[in-house]
């Protein structure tokens, strides 16, 4: 059981949800790893590339895209290549998604369910601006959204199942450097 292999069966499991969306850059297209976490869901899965959304650079929309979405009952996967990038959309995601059962005193719960990665520094470092680890910071922000690191393959799949289930938002923390080495 490998990282990048438990990231492609969940991907794959999520996929066959009907109600599921894979919103993000390079989703659709190659350009980073995450891509090649989600390029077999066209094969797998009857009108796959349907489920895949490619937008371009820019965060804040897409997260309030993925929220909007998920108001009206699908369960977008939102998929940001680095937890760098995330920093972009910390409106959307703090002060909407966040707070979004609470400001409505539990009438809406939207489930977004978010992926990003701390970025490879092997075999090539993408410097300061890419490879940083937000984790800390973010669980002590987020209160109604759930936070979880991805330490070890084993980890992936069950995580993955149980933000599907549950009934708000979970950001998963992938790590790029365990891509190819675990």
């Amino acid at each position: 059981m490998k990282y990048k292999d438990e990231l492609i069966r969940s991907m794959e499991a999520l996929a066959r949800y009907e109600n599921t969306v894979f919103v993000g850059q390079s989703v659709k297209y190659s350009g980073n790893a995450i891509y090649n976490t989600l390029k077999t869901i066209p094969e797998i899965i009857p009108n796959g590339e349907d489920k895949l959304i490619e937008v371009p650079v820019f965060e804040e929309v897409q997260m309030g895209m993925c929220t909007g979405m998920a108001l009206n009952g699908l369960v977008p996967i939102c998929c940001f290549p680095r937890f760098d990038f995330i920093l972009r959309c910390m409106d959307s995601l703090v002060n909407h998604l966040d707070k979004m059962q609470h400001m409505t005193e539990g009438t809406f719960k939207p489930k977004v369910i978010m992926r990003t990665s701390i970025g490879s520094k092997k075999p090539l470092d993408g410097g300061i601006q890419h490879t940083q680890d937000y984790t800390d910071p973010i669980m002590r922000m987020l209160h109604e959204v759930n936070v979880v690191s991805l330490n070890e393959p084993e980890e992936i799949f069950p995580a993955f199942e149980e933000a599907y289930k549950t009934d708000c938002s979970t950001l998963l923390i992938e790590w790029g450097d365990y891509y190819n080495e675990k």
